[in-house]
Parts: C-alpha cells; structure tokens; sequence
C-alpha cells in the first residue's frame, strides 16, 4: 500500500473509534455526567461494609413490577443466591433521591441495587479481577441493562476497585443473617 492509502486508513479507523466513543459510556468517562462529587470525601477506604441483620421485607419495594417493558418479580424472602455478571454503578446524579425503599439514597453509603433481591437485603460482591470483596445492603432497584446485574453505590464500586472503568465482572451471593454461608 501506498503512504496516501495508509494515511486514509489510519484516519477512518481513527474517525470509528471517535465515534465509538461518543455513543457511549466508555472507560474513564461517566454516564450522563453522573461520576462523583468534584471532592469526594478523603475517607473513602474507612467505609465500613454493611452489616446484615435481620429486618422486615418491604411491603412495596418487592412486588411484580416493569422496567424499560421488561417484567421483573423480586425475590419474597431471603434465601440463598449466587450470580454472576457486570456491575455498574450510580453516582451524584441519584445522590439525595429516593430509592425504591423510600430512603434517600447516599452514594458514600454500602447499599446496592438488584433487580429481585429482597428490599432490604444484603449482598457481598466480589471483583472477579481483583478478588476485593465489599458487603452491601439492598435498597433500590436496578440495573435494567441486560447485560448489568447490579447498580453498587459510589463508594462500594471504589472500594471494588472499579471506579474508573465504570463497571466489572462480579459475583453476587446473598446474605441471609442467621447463617453463616456468605459471611
């Protein structure tokens, strides 16, 4: 090939890629401008996990119901669940609104959400990259991407090690206090 040939291939993969990058949310970059407060807290690594107790079901927050037209039927009692898949998380864009239990919602907090787990539950993550595991407590629902099984607060998805990119391949296994499995 030429240099005139190559220089024009060079250009329109580089053109694709740019375009690539703009339709979508990409490593580094946050989801319509929901990535962390300008100064996030200092303390971040001293967050402790959530600590699993035993807590009433929430009488709404786990019936039938639908998200971008798919029907989803929550879990109606705390039983053992393993899952592996793509967790994401959410940021300042949700800070300070309610989430499906009616709590305000706190990104600095360990909680999570998941498209049937009980609400409340508890939940420990684990990075399958790294092997960093956090414990979190179910209070919202979500993610209704297909390709994502789990929505982790700001601070559980740093704690992970996954800030940056975004999202990463986990495990997910319930925690039923009282038992010891998954503790």
């Amino acid at each position: 090939m030429n240099t005139r040939v190559m220089k024009y291939v060079c250009f329109a993969v580089a053109l694709l890629v740019l375009e690539g990058c703009a339709s979508s949310p990409r490593p580094g970059g946050y989801y319509k401008d929901d990535g962390p407060h300008e100064t996030p807290p200092a303390n971040l690594d001293r967050v402790a996990d959530a600590v699993p107790r035993a807590e009433p079901l929430h009488k709404y927050a786990n019936r039938p119901y639908e998200a971008l037209g798919k029907r989803f039927v929550p879990m109606t009692s705390l039983q053992p669940f393993k899952q592996r898949g793509v967790a994401s998380w959410y940021g300042k864009r949700y800070h300070g609104q309610k989430t499906s239990s009616g709590e305000t919602y706190d990104m600095y907090a360990m909680t999570a959400a998941h498209p049937t787990l009980p609400i409340p539950s508890y939940a420990r993550v684990t990075n399958v990259t790294n092997g960093k595991s956090v414990v979190v407590r179910i209070n919202d629902r979500g993610p209704f991407k297909s390709e994502r099984i789990i929505d982790l607060s700001y601070v559980a998805a740093y704690k992970l090690g996954f800030i940056q990119a975004g999202q990463a391949r986990v495990d997910v296994e319930a925690i039923v206090p009282g038992r010891t499995a998954g503790l």
